[in-house]
């Protein structure tokens, strides 16, 4: 008998314990984090704070724990994606192409203006009261501080390499006294109050100074010019990670095209979010959409090997410009046709 109530209490036991564990319910699954890369072009405490509401949004939208992750150079942001560090990101078209090509990456969106214009220009500024002007800076004989961005800058860099200097067969370490590299914000400082002669830059940088209310900011841009500008460059890409879970890739997709967009109190608040990083509405795009800095890219080399006069090196830059020249034609007949 002491055996079978021994059991029974061991059963009641049992019972007990299951009916409270049958009280609680499992904790959810802690939810996935996606780890998002943003150049910072301008003073960190200024950018988190533009690009907070709209990380807060990615995250309740996605469903997705979004952790930022700040870098000063394309060059971090490329090498993150490549290692696995970032999941998707906003870059330049130079580092975009980078990312794609060394990173892993895809582009799957695009950035557009808030005005609805297609495209941005890279610059070269002066002080506003200098008398420096393009035809100047052109003579070289290291007369002139300069300043440049990053070498993976599209406007920064490339653009001008590409359009300005390359042609003339101007280098800019031995044409001025001095290069210094640094982020877009920093060179308009620097040429606003007279520590640079003259600096890189682009539209897109310049209409985001419009929209800091500190008196450093005004004075820069009342203190700037600008004397050379760019063909147009498309706008910015959004990349993501081949290799991500196609659901995850799904839920970012569907995230960055459909916000702002459409009617009412909601959408409206996501377009002044937007309109605070100088973005309206995202597109959807694909790796195509670096088709011009490819091109960009194929012309310096071409520029750079006529002028080493490398008869090799001009044969294979002529090649490879008519193949991304093709292929930009090829995408534009089928874009037409809708094909």
């Amino acid at each position: 008998m002491a055996v079978i109530d021994r059991r029974l209490g061991l059963a009641a036991i049992l019972a007990t314990g299951l009916a409270l564990a049958g009280c609680h319910k499992a904790s959810p699954p802690a939810a996935e984090t996606l780890n998002f890369s943003i150049l910072s072009t301008e003073n960190a405490q200024n950018q988190q704070g533009k690009w907070t509401p709209f990380l807060a949004d990615m995250e309740k939208s996605t469903g997705l724990k979004v952790k930022p992750f700040y870098a000063s150079s394309y060059s971090a942001l490329i090498e993150a994606m490549r290692f696995k560090q970032t999941d998707a990101g906003w870059f330049s078209n130079a580092s975009g192409l980078e990312a794609v090509r060394r990173g892993g990456g895809e582009v799957f969106a695009r950035s557009s203006k808030p005005s609805g214009a297609d495209g941005y220009q890279a610059v070269i500024i002066v002080g506003k009261d200098s008398k420096i002007t393009l035809d100047d800076l052109l003579k070289c004989g290291k007369r002139y501080s300069f300043g440049m961005a990053d070498p993976k800058s599209t406007s920064g860099t490339i653009a001008p390499m590409t359009y300005l200097f390359g042609p003339r067969g101007i280098e800019p370490s031995t044409c001025f006294s001095t290069v210094r590299t640094a982020n877009h914000q920093s060179n308009l400082m620097s040429v606003g109050t007279g520590v640079l002669n003259a600096a890189t830059n682009n539209t897109n940088d310049i209409t985001r100074l419009s929209h800091v209310d500190t008196d450093v900011a005004r004075r820069t841009l009342a203190n700037i010019k600008v004397i050379w500008t760019s063909p147009t460059i498309p706008e910015d890409p959004i990349v993501e990670r081949k290799d991500l879970d196609p659901a995850t890739k799904a839920r970012l997709r569907q995230f960055f095209l459909s916000y702002g967009v459409g009617k009412g109190p909601e959408a409206e608040r996501q377009r002044k979010v937007l309109a605070a990083l100088d973005f309206g509405p995202f597109r959807a795009a694909d790796d195509s959409h670096l088709l011009p800095v490819r091109e960009m890219e194929a012309s310096g080399r071409l520029i750079e090997a006529r002028r080493k006069g490398d008869p090799a090196a001009v044969t294979a830059a002529e090649a490879e410009l008519k193949a991304v020249q093709a292929e930009r034609d090829a995408k534009g007949a089928a874009a037409k046709t809708g094909g």
